[in-house]
C-alpha cells in the first residue's frame, strides 16, 4: 500500500500536534526548532527507505545523509 503524497505530509504534522498534546507546549522557539528539524531529517530519511538508526549515527558522526533531490526544469 502507497501514500498518497497528502497522506504523508499530515501523518508528519500529526507528530508534532501529539508531541504537543504530551508536553503541552515547548519551552522555547530553540527547543521547537530543533525538535522540527530533528523530526524533518528522521521523516526524509523514512521516505527514502533509509535506516532510522544508521541515519542518526552517521548524522552524529558528521556525515548525514543528503537525500537525492531531481533536477529541476526541461
Amino acid at each position: 500500500m502507497t501514500m498518497s503524497a497528502g497522506e504523508l505530509v499530515e501523518q508528519d504534522i500529526r507528530m508534532n500536534k501529539v508531541k504537543q498534546k504530551i508536553s503541552g507546549c515547548f519551552r522555547t522557539l530553540h527547543g521547537a526548532q530543533v525538535f522540527a528539524r530533528i523530526r524533518g531529517y528522521l521523516s526524509t530519511c523514512r521516505k527514502q527507505g533509509r535506516n532510522i538508526w544508521e541515519a542518526c549515527y552517521q548524522a552524529v558522526i558528521g556525515q548525514p545523509f543528503m537525500p537525492n533531490v531531481p533536477a529541476s526544469g526541461p
